[in-house]
């Protein structure tokens, strides 16, 4: 994660900036707002799949209902945004391929996981380089997790 916050955020920390502008020292997780920000982006994601007629093949493979995935997908992020390691004190190592091995993904599923995040992170991250930094980085987050031709 520190790797990925010094690629989006390659600046120098020593200039003076806003509490918006994001530097190596500011994790993701701060600038969208700790706790708060990293559930509204992963119930936004899931409210988008579950009522986006283009991601029903996608909602569909998810156990109903929600409420349990949204708050593994919370505690998976929290960590992976630089926040507190939620999902690891209660998972252990988060292995996101091999939890997701025992579900057929393919390219389409990848697409639509993909659609129903551009639009939460659209919606929900108001800092560009932030946005465009996690879109980035959750594309090929995504694009591993295929297992199917």
């Amino acid at each position: 994660m520190k790797q990925l916050i010094k690629r989006i955020f390659n600046q120098d920390a020593s200039k003076s900036q806003s509490e918006s502008t994001p530097t190596p020292e500011k994790t993701p997780y701060e600038i969208m707002g700790g706790e708060p920000g990293a559930r509204a982006l992963a119930d936004r994601f899931y409210d988008i799949m579950a009522s986006d007629p283009y991601a029903k093949p996608l909602y569909d493979m998810h156990p109903q209902p929600l409420d349990r995935i949204r708050q593994v997908f919370f505690e998976f992020l929290s960590g992976w945004l630089g926040g507190p390691d939620l999902f690891v004190e209660k998972y252990g190592h988060p292995r996101l391929r091999q939890r997701h091995m025992p579900f057929p993904i393919d390219k389409d599923l990848r697409d639509q996981w993909m659609y129903c995040m551009n639009k939460a992170l659209d919606e929900q991250i108001d800092n560009p380089l932030l946005r465009e930094g996690l879109r980035h980085s959750l594309a090929q987050l995504a694009s591993h997790m295929i297992n199917q031709d």
